[in-house]
């Protein structure tokens, strides 16, 4: 079906015309012995947005979740994070299996509080309890629908952090799309953390790559896991150069992501069969519900592909549609159409 409409996730967009020439055009070495200059155009760049020392580029954001977690944990060691994050429900358990660390969850959509914290946080030398040693913060929020996590709590909760010699790291996949949504600049949403991570191939359009930042010393160890993971790689340039060009050109353009989401939004919350608060979305992340006698999740993606527009399950009643480069308004106008059609019928 040509004029599919594929609102999956944003990590289904191509590159473009002119990011395939940066790409083709982009001087490559080996990036082991640190010789590939785009890559360190790159990390050299990104540090700078996000006003930390060093940057080291890997393959992919579960990867720099899974770096994160070795270099600032130990096995058995306790991991607070927010409900539904995106380490415990979709890296299929690599945190366990490569970190050996355990999850607490608290707060709620996606957020929690200094109280839920300090609550949550276990003492170390506990004879029985395993010592939390880490606080990672989801923003955007995916499960959560794309949320912002707020700033002020996000200051308290490192503050808090440090006080009790616990480590914070920022999971910043679609920390651009906070930024944008919060008039923010991306450094002064991963100053309180001791190491962040953000992605290029989602918002952003790039066909591959994250970036981990912090201090020099802290991104040094971070190299060994990277390599100890399989992300140690080669003539990685041309994934630099194309995250380049995102920053260049795809960055401030997230805004009509966002309002494009939120006109999917406001239409399907029209829907009596449809659970959905639209003043809830705020990036490009729609999170649905869908009530008792309403079509199942799985019968809505099925009947929606058979008129042209691509969702995912998130559960059996709940559903994401996510908006991105490559999908324009009149396209989520009719997407929004599909799915109330198939909803109601």
């Amino acid at each position: 079906m040509p004029d599919l409409i594929d609102l999956r996730s944003d990590t289904v967009t191509q590159p473009s015309a002119a990011m395939r020439e940066a790409i083709a055009a982009a001087p490559v070495g080996d990036d082991q012995f640190g010789e590939d200059p785009t890559v360190n155009l790159l990390q050299e760049r990104i540090a700078a947005i996000l006003g930390k020392e060093s940057a080291l580029w890997l393959p992919t954001g579960t990867m720099a979740n899974q770096v994160a977690l070795r270099v600032l944990t130990r096995p058995g060691d306790d991991v607070v994070v927010s409900q539904e994050s995106h380490a415990v429900w979709h890296e299929t358990g690599a945190s366990a299996a490569n970190a050996g660390v355990q999850f607490t969850s608290v707060g709620s959509k996606g957020c929690f509080t200094p109280e839920d914290f300090v609550a949550a946080v276990k003492p170390r030398g506990h004879v029985t309890y395993p010592p939390t040693t880490l606080v990672e913060i989801e923003n955007t929020h995916n499960r959560a629908g794309g949320i912002v996590f707020p700033q002020d709590a996000v200051e308290r909760i490192c503050t808090v952090a440090a006080e009790r010699e616990v480590a914070t790291y920022l999971d910043g996949a679609r920390l651009w799309n906070a930024a944008v949504a919060s008039g923010r600049r991306p450094a002064e949403l991963a100053a309180p953390f001791d190491l962040v991570s953000v992605a290029l191939s989602k918002g952003l359009g790039a066909p591959g790559g994250s970036v981990l930042a912090g201090s020099r010393q802290v991104v040094q160890r971070c190299v060994r896991y990277r390599r100890m993971l399989g992300g140690a790689m080669r003539q990685v340039g041309l994934f630099a150069a194309a995250g380049l060009h995102a920053l260049d050109h795809n960055v401030h353009r997230l805004a009509d992501d966002h309002a494009n989401a939120r006109v999917i939004a406001d239409r399907l919350s029209t829907s009596r069969q449809i659970v959905l608060d639209s003043a809830t979305v705020r990036t490009n992340i729609v999170v649905f519900g869908l009530v008792a006698d309403a079509p199942d999740a799985p019968t809505v993606v099925d009947r929606a592909r058979a008129r042209g527009v691509l969702l995912f399950a998130f559960g059996p009643r709940t559903l994401r549609a996510v908006t991105h480069l490559d999908v324009s308004r009149p396209q989520c106008e009719r997407a929004a159409d599909v799915l109330l059609a198939v909803v109601e019928t």
